[in-house]
């Protein structure tokens, strides 16, 4: 039989232990009596972490992304919310997990405890092909008084082209700027295609537009044609998700054939894509003819723009910021005047990595004078500007360079020194000059790439008034007087 004084040895901890369970489940009891207590008291309130939800431009039929909100109780008593509700049919409400209108009330928050709630919008067409501004409120009553989150929203209709097969094909396409175009499938058009001032085009995720006719792209200084992703949300509060690049192709002019005119892109901006404009002729004999006029080509994953076979007059345009060429010549005939190509793509040329890569060993401008497929290429370029992330920002790749057809002169350039015949007149920069406004995207002060002149840029006053003869006015209307600036920007007080 085991002795008392071992029993009391074995039975004091164990009286403790339990005396510590014992107290540990009276507190938890106590403490989830207080925290389930539902109080009616008229003076407790919720909390948000926004008073005002606004949705960017969303296309009407289709929706847009949802965004979240946090409804705090930071009482330490349980509150009642006896409903939520919005008034109109635009937003769609999900509140931690329960999306059916009907059974948004008698919902019970403890104290100290949160819930989330998930706003989308969904517009359904309007009489109107302007954006419509609507707006409502996330009502929430808890005993006996409202408290609300705004709501607004824009709603646009648009011109949806979709089809099963995920590659639409037209005889020919007249893009209106009515109301804007949702492509969401690869369009390709065997014809003319037209675009009008003030049109716009929203390309889906993948999609490209393949152009094989004759294109008339008419912007205008105040109604330009702009191509962009179809994404008009955003990344981050202060961050548009239109300054993510690689959202959608690219656009492609195919094919050679006889013109008797050239394709003209006048004040097109081509935005965010994989590749800005790709146009390829397959017989050198019979090269398309183009003319890029006061464009920009601006943020893409892949190229700015690349000819090859093609006879082009590329002026005033700005070509900038891509993860490899901005600019890529291959075969055919150039001339390029009064052209600003700069690339400080991706980090650390913004403190947010906003880009899909960094572009570090890549120039701004290649020239391809020794494929043998293609035949050399005639490239002539007056009073540009080329600048970027590298120390070398123009490669002339030939082994020829005193056969050169063509003429480089007049211009700023970031690169090596072009020791030829065919190259004089121009100013060789170094990475300590202030060239632009802005080479940098400054997520906490919100200011974005900016390659407007500085008013110290070492391109001012670089260019000639001969080739500049023909441009009397700049990207942005500004005229063009004795004083010639390098670019598509003359520099302006006013900036």
């Amino acid at each position: 039989m085991m002795r008392p004084e071992y029993i009391s040895a074995w039975a004091l901890p164990l009286r403790k232990a339990a005396f510590v369970l014992l107290s540990f489940v009276f507190t938890f009891f106590v403490v989830s009596c207080t925290e389930e207590k539902v109080s009616s008291d008229p003076a407790l309130r919720l909390a948000f972490s926004a008073d005002t939800v606004r949705f960017d431009t969303v296309f009407t039929t289709l929706g847009s992304s949802t965004l979240a909100v946090m409804v705090y109780n930071h009482n330490p008593y349980a509150v009642n919310i006896q409903s939520v509700s919005v008034s109109t049919d635009y937003f769609q409400l999900n509140l931690d997990g329960e999306n059916d209108r009907n059974r948004l009330q008698n919902i019970t928050l403890n104290g100290r405890d949160s819930l989330f709630l998930f706003i989308r919008a969904t517009i359904d067409p309007q009489d109107v092909n302007t954006p419509v501004f609507l707006t409502d409120s996330v009502c929430f009553m808890l005993n006996g008084h409202s408290q609300r989150i705004i709501l607004e929203a824009y709603g646009q209709n648009v011109h949806i082209i979709k089809s099963p097969t995920r590659y639409s094909q037209e005889l020919e396409y007249h893009f209106t700027a009515d109301k804007p175009y949702l492509i969401f499938d690869t369009l390709s058009v065997l014809g003319s295609t037209t675009m009008d001032a003030g049109s716009t085009l929203y390309m889906h995720a993948g999609t490209s537009l393949y152009l094989h006719g004759e294109v008339k792209a008419r912007g205008t200084l105040e109604q330009p044609v702009r191509i962009t992703g179809d994404r008009l949300d955003r990344l981050f509060p202060k961050v548009p998700y239109q300054m993510a690049s690689g959202q959608w192709g690219g656009i492609y002019l195919v094919g050679s054939k006889e013109q008797q005119t050239p394709d003209t892109l006048s004040y097109v901006e081509v935005l965010s894509g994989n590749i800005g404009l790709f146009a390829y002729s397959e017989d050198a004999a019979s090269p398309r003819r183009l003319v890029l006029a006061n464009a920009r080509i601006h943020n893409h994953a892949r190229y700015g723009v690349v000819l090859q076979n093609v006879e082009a007059n590329v002026y005033n345009s700005e070509i900038s910021n891509c993860a490899s060429y901005c600019l890529f010549l291959s075969g055919g005939r150039y001339v390029l005047t009064h052209n600003t190509i700069a690339s400080f793509f991706g980090y650390p040329y913004s403190n947010l990595n906003i880009h899909t890569t960094g572009r570090e060993d890549v120039p701004a401008v290649y020239i391809n004078l020794r494929d043998s497929v293609a035949p050399p290429a005639s490239v002539r370029l007056y009073n540009n500007i080329i600048t970027g992330a590298r120390l070398n920002n123009l490669v002339f790749d030939t082994v020829f360079a005193s056969d050169y057809d063509g003429e480089f002169a007049n211009n700023y350039v970031l690169a090596d020194s072009v020791l030829a015949p065919w190259s004089h007149d121009n100013v060789y920069g170094t990475k300590e000059d202030t060239v632009f406004v802005n080479t940098h995207y400054l997520h906490g002060e919100y200011k974005y790439f900016d390659f407007r002149l500085d008013s110290i840029s070492p391109a001012r006053g670089v260019g000639s008034t001969v080739y500049a003869l023909p441009y009397p006015f700049d990207r942005s209307g500004f005229p063009r007087q004795i004083f010639i600036d390098a670019g598509c920007y003359q520099w302006q007080p006013v900036w």
